[in-house]
């Protein structure tokens, strides 16, 4: 028997083309009767660009300043297209809001971080943007490829379709 479908991992990747994909795992939250989570993850900061920020800001703290604030630009991009998102919403809709449960930043390896949280969040089904590359679209990003290969629940990649 398949298992229902409760709990829904949305790892957006903050393109131009994740309102379209969110527009979709409401629905699909929605229409599931699920709960949403969002998750976007952060690369880390490579050797390369500490050894940068080493050579070129002395003061350690204003290093650690501009490593970390790395996660709060991304979390105000979040939360700012989340609000323009709800207000261009219709009315009829506005309880579709009440299907995101969290929407959380991590810092790591896209992969990993992905199937690691729905692990912990016994999630039913990952559901991800694909990139749009080239004259095709068919392709998918390198993360979206490494989490459908290691994932033990249904993945869903939504291509992204200009309306």
């Amino acid at each position: 028997m398949i298992k229902d479908i409760k709990t829904i991992l949305y790892a957006t990747d903050l393109s131009n083309t994740s309102v379209y994909v969110f527009r979709y795992a409401l629905c699909l939250a929605n229409a599931l009767d699920a709960r949403l989570h969002l998750l976007h993850v952060v690369e880390p900061v490579s050797e390369e660009m500490r050894m940068t920020l080493q050579l070129f800001v002395a003061d350690r703290k204003a290093r650690d300043v501009a490593i970390n604030h790395r996660r709060e630009t991304v979390k105000a991009l979040l939360e700012e297209r989340q609000a323009v998102y709800w207000q261009h919403l219709p009315k009829d809709d506005q309880a579709l809001r009440d299907r995101v449960d969290d929407i959380e930043i991590v810092e790591g390896f896209a992969a990993e971080e992905i199937l690691k949280k729905a692990d912990s969040l016994s999630a039913g089904m990952i559901l991800m943007g694909s990139h749009e590359q080239g004259v095709s679209h068919t392709f998918l990003g390198t993360v979206a490829k490494r989490v459908l290969r290691r994932s033990r629940i249904p993945t869903l990649i939504v291509p992204y379709v200009q309306d």
